[in-house]
C-alpha cells in the first residue's frame, strides 16, 4: 500500500520491532538505494562486487542492489561488456521491503 502514498511522502521511517531501522527524506533515499539490472551474452562466473548489498543470478541476467555506490558499481560493470545495462532508483515500498538488508551496510 505505500505505492498509493510514494508521490506524497517527504520522509519515512522503518521501524521493526519498536526499534527504527532507517529514517530518511524520501527523495535522498530513492537518489541513495538503487537496483541495478544487467544481462550478459553469457552466463557470468559467481560475481562479487564491493558495496553491493545484495545479487540475484538469473542464467545471464543478474539484478544488484546498492547503498549509494551506483556510479561506481555501473563502471564496473561497463567493463564487462553486458548485453543490457541498467539502473534505477529504487520505490519507497522496495526500500521498505529490502530494508533489513539496505541498513546492515550503514546508513
Amino acid at each position: 500500500m505505500i505505492s498509493e502514498f510514494e508521490g506524497l511522502i517527504d520522509e519515512f521511517t522503518v521501524i521493526e520491532q519498536g526499534r527504527s531501522l532507517l529514517t530518511m527524506n524520501a527523495d535522498d533515499a530513492r537518489e541513495r538505494f538503487k537496483k541495478i539490472s544487467v544481462r550478459f551474452t553469457a552466463a557470468p562466473a559467481h560475481l562479487v562486487f564491493k558495496g553491493a548489498l545484495q545479487i540475484k543470478q538469473n542464467g545471464r541476467s543478474v539484478e544488484i542492489l546498492v547503498n549509494g555506490t551506483s556510479e561506481k558499481l555501473m563502471a564496473e560493470l561497463q567493463l564487462l561488456q553486458p548485453e543490457d545495462l541498467r539502473c534505477e532508483s529504487l520505490s519507497l515500498e522496495e526500500i521498505f521491503v529490502a530494508s533489513k538488508t539496505l541498513t546492515q551496510s550503514g546508513k
